[in-house]
């Protein structure tokens, strides 16, 4: 009984004592506890408080361990008295936090994106009635009602959505058994995951794009064989490696189903050109069904076949430009063709076979025009001058091969000859075949020699005409009007004058019957020459013809005047050998 009383008495004064020392009431929640100061507080050891706090407060002691939350991120040595001051009364807010300016980042948690709006709350995270700490953490937790994939995509919304808002997404699609790649990185998540029925999406082509197919199921549903998903469009099938027939030239252009019109896998298509090109065959048939011994895959219009090694006939000159079916108009295989040129040429012959059928004696492939016939050397009479330039058909204008034709020229210049026979048929004594202006006749060698000035003077000023015989050699004929004496010393003016000039005259008319002596030398030719004569001058040599009027005998002495009289003077007389003055 004494014990009970003193353990009581005790008590009571313990109690008492620790009303005394207690600052102030604690919080409603710390109250059951305040009846012992051990449960919050250790004597003589103020640091060991914080380790108490953690003690009964074992989610906040598991956050600091962790280093997570807000407790956990801040300063470790940082005691809890710091910020949760106690003994303030029973409704003392002893973890009041200030939210205005609160740097949420401390808390582990940093706000971004669409959590920065205005429009976000505290209380929108933080709800009534829960510690701040206890705010859910995963998208899930405040998004559930917003989930659209009705939890079928799980609860980590992070993994495709950004904090910006829901549209904005960054789900690494990679990651999944289906890769977005092409074109299928620019379409909606919905396009494919209808629904959002995201586990369920087929992956293969057809299933998706099957009302795309233009091919109509004939292709298979393997799309992926040929397409990319860069776009349809792109064609990465390989018919070089995957197929016995290489695409080559134009093939590599055709599309699909211009050859592939039937079932992809069940037709078997042939590989012969003729199979699928019959409509295209110009030559219907005729040339066989080997397109490819002539054609290239390039083009129709491109012949690669080698006509000069393939065949007994090389294509030359001209030959090479002329189409296949200008000479092959038959059958190809059956139709034997002859090689000679008139077999071809028949009616380009403008020689109307007279010059006989080998056309290749004369002319080349190269032109028709171009005459390779050597005539100086294949024949007996070269072509020289004009001769080169003469058209054959103007010499041979028969049968070549049995007309045999005169090498002479008058047998051909005939009807040239200007002459009118005068110079005979030796054309060549005087003409030359460069032309018929251009001659080298010497006229030494015909009865008119060419002297002084008539060496230098034109052909034509004395043969006014062609016909040359009919030509005068009289110098009176050519030179009247050089004639000053007006033919009375007749038309031979070679007795006095010379070819090298008119004025320049040398006869000697003592070397006629009539010697010129006294006053006779005196005289000038007209005074006794006075009357014109067409022939050779003969004048009377008496004195009587000229000196009648001065006879003072009126006859009596004849007409010998010279008996008497000298040339000197008619008063000079001469009587025997002596003269006398009378």
């Amino acid at each position: 009984m004494c014990l009970a009383i003193m353990v009581c008495t005790t008590q009571a004064r313990a109690d008492s004592i620790n009303d005394l020392l207690m600052p102030g009431k604690v919080i409603e929640g710390h109250a059951k506890y305040e009846s012992d100061c051990a449960n919050c507080h250790k004597q003589f050891d103020k640091l060991a408080q914080s380790g108490l706090c953690k003690d009964c407060h074992k989610d906040v002691n598991k956050d600091i361990s962790l280093k997570r939350g807000y407790h956990g991120l801040m300063k470790q040595d940082k005691e809890c008295k710091e910020c949760h001051s106690e003994h303030k009364g029973r409704e003392a807010k002893i973890a009041k936090i200030q939210t205005s300016g609160f740097d949420h980042a401390t808390t582990g948690f940093l706000l971004k994106g669409g959590h920065l709006k205005e429009k976000v709350l505290c209380k929108d995270c933080h709800f009534p009635q829960k510690k701040y700490r206890e705010a859910p953490i995963k998208c899930i937790g405040c998004h559930e009602r917003a989930d659209k994939h009705k939890g079928s995509l799980g609860k980590d919304c992070e993994n495709c959505h950004e904090e910006k808002d829901w549209k904005t997404t960054h789900f690494d699609h990679s990651k999944t058994h289906f890769p977005l790649l092409g074109k299928h990185v620019d379409v909606k998540c919905t396009k494919c995951h209808i629904n959002n029925n995201y586990k369920e999406t087929p992956k293969d082509c057809n299933s998706c794009h099957k009302k795309e197919d233009k091919h109509k199921g004939s292709f298979g549903p393997k799309c992926e064989t040929c397409h990319t998903d860069r776009g349809w469009k792109e064609i990465l099938f390989e018919h070089d490696k995957k197929t016995k027939y290489p695409l080559l030239g134009k093939h590599h252009e055709v599309k699909c189903v211009s050859c592939h019109k039937g079932d992809l896998y069940k037709e078997k298509l042939k590989m012969d050109c003729f199979s699928c090109h019959k409509k295209d065959d110009k030559h219907k048939g005729k040339f066989g069904v080997k397109c490819e011994s002539c054609h290239v895959e390039r083009g129709w219009k491109e012949i690669p076949f080698d006509h000069d090694k393939k065949t007994k006939f090389p294509l030359t000159g001209k030959h090479h430009d002329v189409k296949c079916v200008a000479c092959h108009k038959g059958d190809l295989y059956t139709d034997k063709l002859k090689m000679d040129c008139l077999s071809c040429h028949q009616k380009d012959d403008k020689h109307k076979g007279s010059f006989g059928p080998k056309c290749e004696t004369c002319h080349v492939d190269r032109s028709w025009k171009e005459i390779v016939f050597d005539h100086d050397k294949k024949t007996k009479y070269p072509l020289l001058g004009k001769h080169h330039e003469v058209k054959c058909v103007s010499c041979h204008k028969g049968d070549l091969y049995k007309d045999k034709l005169k090498s002479d020229c008058y047998s051909c210049h005939e009807k040239d000859d200007k002459h009118k026979g005068q110079e005979g048929k030796k054309c060549e004594s005087c003409h030359h075949e460069q032309s018929w202006n251009k001659t080298d006749f010497d006229h030494r060698m015909s009865s008119f020699q060419l002297t002084g000035r008539h060496t230098v003077t034109e052909c034509k000023k004395c043969h006014l005409a062609p016909t040359y015989k009919d030509a005068k050699s009289e110098c009176g004929l050519c030179h009247q009007k050089q004639d000053v004496h007006k033919r009375t010393l007749g038309i031979e003016c070679g007795s006095c004058h010379n070819t090298r000039n008119w004025k320049d005259w040398d006869f000697d008319h003592d070397k006629t019957k009539f010697k010129l002596d006294g006053k006779h030398k005196e005289l000038r030719c007209i005074d006794c020459h006075n009357t014109p004569v067409l022939g050779k001058v003969m004048l009377a040599s008496s004195c009587m013809r000229c000196h009648s009027k001065d006879d003072k005998h009126d006859g009596a002495f004849g007409i010998q005047c010279e008996r008497c009289h000298i040339g000197t003077s008619w008063k000079r007389i001469k009587v025997g050998s002596q003269s006398w003055k009378k």
